[in-house]
């Protein structure tokens, strides 16, 4: 610091309180350290401040990580309930729909026995009686259609006039309705 060119012996102007040239050199004296130790410690924070900033760095990103799985833990165990909630809805709602649907046959069923309408199982037992008498038709129609020994036959005669002669009689015995009268 350089050198005032005062009188050591007057009284200092950056005293005011007038305590002497002593206290005014330490007051300056302990100003200059208190500035040099904020320098230090400026110095170190930036030194040091990168380290701390990396480990502060190190800590969030631990946090963040710790915050995302308890998110995601919290996350999923929403979803299970959700789903939960769901299937047990889904499955209520299907057992009251299968309630109404069983309803709705069932009257549906006793408004067509109403009306004579026939059922499944008597349309079903139709067909299976057509069936069998099908068969059956099948059948004998195949037993009356086997071939049976031929017997001989003697040679073919003339027609008779009995057969014509036998229809004349049946349409005589035969009563007539009257005839209209005659105007």
């Amino acid at each position: 610091m350089p050198r005032s060119t005062k009188n050591p012996d007057a009284p200092d102007d950056a005293d005011p309180a007038g305590s002497g040239p002593f206290y005014g050199s330490k007051a300056r004296d302990s100003a200059q350290q208190i500035w040099q130790a904020g320098l230090g410690a400026f110095a170190k924070a930036q030194q040091e401040g990168s380290k701390v900033f990396e480990a502060l760095v190190k800590e969030g990103a631990a946090m963040q990580r710790k915050g995302q799985s308890t998110a995601q833990e919290r996350l999923s165990e929403a979803a299970e309930r959700m789903t939960s909630a769901a299937s047990e809805f889904g499955t209520r709602a299907a057992g009251q729909w299968d309630k109404l649907e069983t309803i709705f046959e069932d009257r549906v069923a006793k408004a067509l026995a109403r009306l004579g309408v026939p059922t499944a199982r008597d349309v079903q037992a139709l067909h299976e009686r057509i069936d069998a008498l099908t068969r059956a038709l099948e059948a004998a129609t195949q037993a009356q259609a086997a071939p049976r020994p031929a017997a001989k036959r003697g040679a073919a005669k003339p027609p008779t006039g009995r057969a014509t002669a036998a229809r004349k009689t049946a349409a005589a015995a035969r009563p007539r309705p009257p005839k209209p009268p005659a105007d």
